[in-house]
């Protein structure tokens, strides 16, 4: 797949779901409530020309298309045609967090005139300069700073509980505030060189 040559592009609707080779992905299974809904996202990502990147992404619930999205850097070392990881990442946990506000306002029959999002988020990384002096690249996510504001006729108590509802029911908040397992496999010229998770 090429990169796409729009000067700014996001993403599309993808023809194909992601085909990964390095893992089966699990079967969408319906639940009986009280049981939850266990399901997957998944990921086949490729890198192109300089910081260009593209990934199929798809949720594994029915109903949900698979996106192609784009991905670069600032230049020099991108050319700056697509928004950068990061972005990405920060959308994803704010958008979260609305949509779980949203579906429990709507379910609770919560009157809410208008709500707005504001986040930030600090990164500390030594890219571009410490490496340049012969050290390895490494980088963190400092704080993640969240600011729900909310337009409501309700009494503060009910958007105070809508707020703290959403909080615990959103899965990005979740994998930020929790240790979660993890895996990291690197496999070179068809071999598995390393195999690293959070159980040792």
């Amino acid at each position: 797949m090429k990169f796409h040559e729009r000067h700014f592009h996001v993403g599309e609707q993808a023809d194909v779901t992601p085909a990964p080779g390095q893992f089966e992905p699990g079967p969408f299974r319906k639940s009986r409530p009280p049981e939850p809904l266990r399901f997957e996202v998944n990921l086949v990502a490729e890198a192109h020309d300089k910081q260009q990147k593209t990934g199929t992404v798809q949720v594994n619930i029915p109903g949900f298309s698979p996106v192609t999205l784009y991905c670069d850097e600032q230049p020099p070392v991108g050319d700056d045609r697509a928004p950068p990881p990061l972005a990405f990442f920060a959308a994803g946990i704010g958008f979260c967090l609305m949509t779980h506000m949203t579906d429990i306002l709507n379910t609770r029959k919560i009157e809410v005139t208008s709500m707005r999002l504001e986040q930030r988020i600090r990164f500390m990384t030594n890219l571009g300069t410490m490496r340049e002096l012969g050290y390895r690249t490494e980088g963190a996510c400092e704080m993640v700073e969240t600011h729900v504001i909310v337009e409501s006729p309700e009494a503060p108590e009910t958007i105070h509980a809508l707020l703290e509802e959403a909080e615990g029911a959103c899965m990005a908040h979740h994998a930020l505030r929790n240790p979660i397992p993890w895996s990291t496999r690197l496999v070179h010229n068809g071999v598995e060189i390393d195999a690293q998770n959070s159980s040792g």
